[in-house]
């Protein structure tokens, strides 16, 4: 049976049809236009960890906030917008805490000391 449809075929798909089968997929050779993706890069771990850490020990997100934006400087990667919002929520939240830590301190220091 394959014979049979092999002889309706002319041209070069008969002589692809043969060679390669019915099923298999076209060599590159054929398509010389056809270019490779370009790479891309993945977005930098940092980046994550920094806006992870926002949440969970927010001086930490400091840290690795800083450090992702350096490594995204240098290497090219992506995360640039990850990293600046570890930061910027990281900052925020470090500075929510020592107010936070402070009013605590204060409240606490006030109530031990009344006066009738």
């Amino acid at each position: 049976m394959f014979g049979q449809v092999a002889g309706w075929l002319s041209g070069s798909f008969q002589a692809r049809l043969t060679l390669e089968g019915p099923m298999s997929q076209p060599s590159y050779a054929e398509h010389p236009h056809t270019a490779a993706a370009p790479a891309v890069r993945g977005t930098n771990v940092m980046a994550i960890l920094s806006l992870v850490f926002a949440f969970v020990f927010s001086p930490i997100g400091i840290v690795f906030g800083h450090i992702a934006r350096k490594q995204i400087r240098r290497t090219g990667e992506q995360g640039s917008g990850l990293a600046t919002a570890g930061l910027v929520l990281s900052y925020v939240f470090t500075i929510l805490g020592i107010l936070w830590i402070v009013f605590v301190f204060v409240v606490a220091a006030n109530s031990g000391s009344t006066t009738a």
